[in-house]
């Protein structure tokens, strides 16, 4: 059984990846962790997801939790995220990172941290996204610069950035698959009298209601036809078996920065 630790147990992702080990036969749920005074700290992280007793009690104290944890599965926050897995690298565990919204500084210390752990790092660890990564790279190759590109991403009202990470991800894809720089050619708002759209932009829209879920539409437009790849995820639980999955490949890698294409053998 590989002995997991969830951070930011409470929340929506992590209720789900708490139950959702609680059904797995090789997966042991050993920790629940949770963000010092959050109001679910002492409470049992079964009941707190809605699955039922787990006997474990959810705590703010991750260096505790990885005396008996393998791997630390963290869809939270990003100073939460470092600072959890900084806790991780000193035990020289594993990690699997869902968390999205970090500044560029931050990044640099998360792949410095990987010098010393094995890391599942994705802002989307759905198995169909990274499928179309792939898709997409071969198909905007192929059409070349004579279709435009046009990411649009859908998510509930309470996520708090955006563009959400999936959709830079896909954008960045589509960059490079077109050799573009993303930082030059990336547009992401369009108001006013703003001329033609330029051959080069890639465009990335954001899209906040309700409690959608996560939808990203990646559009190829060219003259007399539109190509439109869609993926909706309908439940939490596409990312947080994504992430289950990811959990059980990188505890067996040496360190490093991994993602999910490589999870999934798509590289």
């Amino acid at each position: 059984m590989i002995k997991v630790v969830v951070a930011g147990a409470a929340g929506r992702m992590g209720c789900r990846l708490v139950s959702l080990i609680k059904d797995s036969t090789d997966l042991i749920l050993t920790g629940a962790l949770e963000g010092k005074g959050h109001a679910a700290l002492g409470e049992d992280a079964g009941e707190i997801a809605g699955s039922g007793r787990a006997g474990l009690l959810i705590t703010n104290d991750l260096s505790t939790l990885m005396e008996r944890g393998e791997v630390v599965i963290d869809f939270s926050a990003p100073a939460a995220t470092l600072e959890h897995m900084r806790t991780v690298a000193h035990h020289r565990r594993a990690m699997v990172i869902g968390t999205t919204g970090f500044a560029a500084v931050q990044l640099d210390e998360l792949r410095s941290l990987t010098q010393q752990i094995p890391c599942v790092f994705s802002p989307n660890m759905s198995v169909g996204i990274n499928l179309i990564y792939k898709v997409i790279d071969e198909m905007a190759k192929t059409l070349g610069d004579d279709y435009d590109i046009e990411v649009i991403e859908a998510h509930h009202r309470l996520k708090k950035d955006a563009p959400s990470g999936t959709a830079l991800k896909i954008a960045e894809v589509l960059a490079r698959a077109v050799s573009r720089n993303l930082n030059q050619v990336g547009v992401y708002a369009r108001k006013g009298l703003i001329g033609e759209r330029t051959k080069e932009e890639i465009g990335i829209q954001t899209i906040r209601a309700g409690d959608i879920v996560g939808d990203h539409t990646i559009l190829f437009g060219g003259m007399g036809e539109r190509i439109e790849v869609t993926h909706r995820a309908s439940s939490r639980d596409t990312f947080a078996g994504g992430a289950l999955r990811a959990a059980r490949w990188v505890v067996r890698q040496p360190a490093g920065l991994y993602n999910m294409m490589d999870v999934l053998s798509l590289r």
